[in-house]
C-alpha cells in the first residue's frame, strides 16, 4: 500500500458493506455522513471514496439489507438521500461479524506470536 488512502481499496471483500451495515445499525445517515462515520471510527486510517461507497449501497439496497428514502437535510436545506439498515441488514452484519472474527482469529494463529518472534 502506498498510503492510507488506499487502505479502502485493499479491504477484504464485504469488509466495506459490513463497516456502511454496521454505521447504520447506530443510525440512518446520508452516503457524505456515512464516508465521514468510517473516517473518523478508524482514525482516518480508511477514506471511503464515493466511487467504491454508492456501488457499495447499490448492492446492499439490492439486497434489501438497508432502504432509503429522499429527505431535506436540515443542516443544509438539501434534498438527501437518508440509508437505513433493514431486518434482514441487522442478520446478515451477524452473520458477517461472526465470519469475520473467524477469520480474523485464522490470520492471527498464522501471523501469531511465534512468527513475529521467528524474525527478530
Amino acid at each position: 500500500m502506498e498510503n492510507s488512502k488506499n487502505e479502502s481499496r485493499d479491504l477484504f471483500p464485504g469488509a466495506l458493506e459490513m463497516m456502511i451495515l454496521e454505521s447504520l445499525r447506530r443510525q440512518p445517515a446520508h452516503g457524505y455522513a456515512l464516508v465521514q462515520h468510517i473516517q473518523q471510527r478508524s482514525n482516518n486510517l480508511l477514506q471511503v471514496e464515493e466511487g467504491s461507497l454508492y456501488p457499495a449501497l447499490q448492492r446492499l439496497l439490492k439486497g434489501k439489507l438497508v432502504k432509503a428514502e429522499w429527505t431535506v437535510s436540515p443542516s443544509t436545506n438539501r434534498r438527501v438521500r437518508v440509508y437505513q439498515i433493514t431486518k434482514n441488514g441487522l442478520l446478515h452484519l451477524e452473520r458477517e461479524i461472526s465470519s469475520f472474527d473467524r477469520m480474523l482469529e485464522g490470520i492471527q494463529m498464522v501471523l501469531g506470536p511465534q512468527k513475529r518472534n521467528a524474525t527478530s
